[in-house]
């Protein structure tokens, strides 16, 4: 294929998926990433689409979302990997707040199989995937539907979160910078979000390689109150993934990457990480969830009642 029908082709996939990854441009086009970078920077220089970490976007990306559709093909197998991990973290008989977002969809899907779990979500997507999952209770929000990512937002969705208080926050969003924390693009999706991250004692954050040094409109998450970070391990040749990576570690974010070594003693440690700290995770519920079978129930008969034993104990993994 010459260059001007690979950045025809490039430039195709970014105006009809509204940002596609790198790798994904690669493997499409059939050349390799380093080719890529170099056809997305000629299209930049034409001001036909922005580069960004990883990947590239539409011109003015700063302020455009992709609607669902576009968002489930990019980066699946990272997804599925950091949706993994996270699933890990999560304990029997836990309560948690999921946000809406093809990677918390993902991690839904995982969750199907933690037996005695209460999951609070403003994301139908979430909320489908847990629906016929034995002894999960799915708390939804109130709110006005969002059809682009299937989510509740607005007023009544923020109103139905006040009183509650649960273990820990799953949540995603368009970009993640260690300066502004998470970000997203649309306002109603960054309000809802910040109203979940209050009603939980500890927040985590699932982004893709992709993400990281992407700044976007609205912050929902600021850096200081991300306690961790589950991610994939970038690319050996992407620098700015990996100096974000250690900034957000130096301002106290635990890093937790996909594709981990096994130690001996059981810690997992990514590749060319090699410090890590083990951090407790908060102690024992002071409330208990009321019990019934599972089924879709209004946030606010959770009241403020708070999470199950907090057992887990997670290698805090930073690079130096």
């Amino acid at each position: 294929m010459f260059a001007a029908e690979r950045r025809q082709l490039i430039l195709e996939m970014v105006r009809a998926n509204g940002a596609v990854s790198l790798r994904e441009l690669a493997r499409v086009v059939q050349t390799s990433e380093v080719t890529v970078r170099r056809d997305v920077r000629a299209l930049e220089a034409e001001g036909l689409l922005d580069r960004r970490h990883g990947g590239a976007v539409l011109p003015g990306g700063f302020t455009r979302e992709s609607g669902f559709p576009q968002k489930s093909h990019l980066a699946t197998a990272e997804k599925t990997a950091i949706a993994d991990l996270a699933a890990s973290f999560v304990q029997e008989g836990e309560a948690i707040v999921v946000g809406a977002g093809t990677t918390t969809q993902e991690l839904a899907r995982r969750l199907a199989r933690v037996p005695g779990l209460t999951v609070v979500t403003n994301s139908l997507l979430v909320a489908q995937a847990l629906a016929h999952a034995n002894r999960v209770e799915v708390v939804m929000t109130g709110g006005t539907l969002r059809g682009s990512n299937y989510a509740l937002v607005g007023s009544g969705a923020e109103q139905s979160l006040q009183g509650l208080r649960v273990s820990r926050a799953f949540l995603s969003g368009s970009g993640l910078t260690a300066e502004r924390g998470l970000s997203t693009s649309n306002m109603l999706s960054a309000s809802v979000d910040r109203a979940l991250v209050q009603a939980a004692a500890e927040v985590v954050v699932l982004a893709d390689h992709t993400k990281l040094g992407t700044d976007t409109m609205f912050q929902t998450v600021p850096t200081d109150l991300i306690t961790r970070l589950v991610t994939d391990e970038p690319p050996g040749h992407d620098d700015r993934a990996a100096t974000e990576l250690q900034a957000l570690a130096d301002q106290g974010v635990q890093i937790a990457v996909t594709g981990a070594s096994e130690h001996p003693g059981g810690d997992q440690v990514p590749a060319r990480r090699q410090q890590r700290r083990d951090v407790p995770l908060p102690g024992p519920r002071r409330g208990q969830v009321p019990g019934g079978s599972p089924g879709l129930r209004s946030a606010t008969a959770l009241g403020e009642q708070t999470p199950g034993t907090e057992r887990a104990r997670v290698a805090d993994l930073r690079r130096r």
